[in-house]
């Protein structure tokens, strides 16, 4: 048993002489043994009657790591040799659990998506039993272990932390291991920034008309050649334009009309292609 604790077993003193036989008086009880000791025994001398018994209790409380030997020795009256209960126990100090790494951190993960990483507990000095683990903060989930589970010694037991970010902001939080290991709890800490996903637009510019123009309208369309989409509210006074609308992955396809004072546009001019990336 650990070291530091307690157990506490009872030796049953009997009289198993039939019925009309004489009493016995137990006179002495001597426990022997460093890390053992009476903790009840009945007030000496102690008579018992054929069939009657009387029980006593014997504490085994290790302070070191090791065997430990000893014994329970009864004088009766009348007897010249006593009679020796063995008594045996080990004990052993409890290991220690690490967790690696002990600051899992996530950095900057887009919120919508998420990232899991890998850690270990890791036992030394004897084997550890790990009961439970809890954590917190906001977005963390635990997978990959069941419990309990037993950490030999020098070995390793792993585990998945993911973190699913919910807002764009840090979130802070930690995880602990519950285990009969001399450090128990055991924790770690958990750190991630959840970012908001890129926002992607496509820039176009063009050569200004050589006519007098109003203005310029822009069209895109999903494939070459079109069919093409205004999507413009208004012809655009200057020779730029940002189309804010555009989606990740997509690939997208641009021409631009001059617009005169009556509203009339010119033809298509030429096509320009805008991929835009993912994410």
């Amino acid at each position: 048993m650990t070291t530091g604790t307690s157990q506490t077993s009872t030796v049953t003193l009997s009289n198993s002489a039939p019925a009309g036989s004489s009493s016995i008086t137990v006179t002495q009880i001597t426990v022997s043994g460093a890390a053992f000791k009476a903790t009840t025994a009945a007030t000496l001398p102690l008579v018992l009657a054929p069939g009657q018994t009387s029980a006593m209790s014997v504490t085994f409380s290790p302070t070191s790591a090791g065997t430990f030997t000893g014994s329970v020795s009864i004088t009766i009256q009348g007897s010249a040799t006593p009679t020796v209960v063995s008594l045996s126990g080990t004990g052993f100090t409890p290991g220690t659990l690490a967790i690696s790494p002990s600051a899992i951190n996530f950095g900057n993960v887009t919120i919508g998506s998420s990232a899991s990483q890998t850690a270990s507990l890791t036992a030394t000095g004897s084997n550890v039993t790990v009961s439970s683990a809890g954590w917190n903060g906001l977005g963390y989930t635990v997978s990959g272990i069941t419990f309990p589970v037993t950490v030999l010694t020098g070995q390793s037991v792993p585990f998945t932390v993911t973190f699913t970010p919910q807002t764009a902001s840090l979130s802070s939080g930690s995880i602990s291991f519950v285990s009969d290991a001399a450090n128990s709890p055991t924790s770690a800490t958990l750190s991630g920034t959840g970012v908001q996903p890129p926002q992607h637009s496509a820039s176009l510019s063009w050569t200004a008309s050589t006519s007098t123009v109003a203005g310029y309208n822009v069209y895109r369309g999903s494939q070459s050649g079109g069919p093409y989409t205004l999507i413009t509210l208004s012809p655009q006074p200057g020779t730029t334009y940002t189309d804010n609308s555009v989606q990740a992955g997509i690939t997208y396809f641009y021409v631009v009309t001059a617009v005169d004072s009556s509203a009339q546009e010119s033809v298509f001019s030429n096509e320009v292609v805008a991929a835009i990336p993912t994410p």
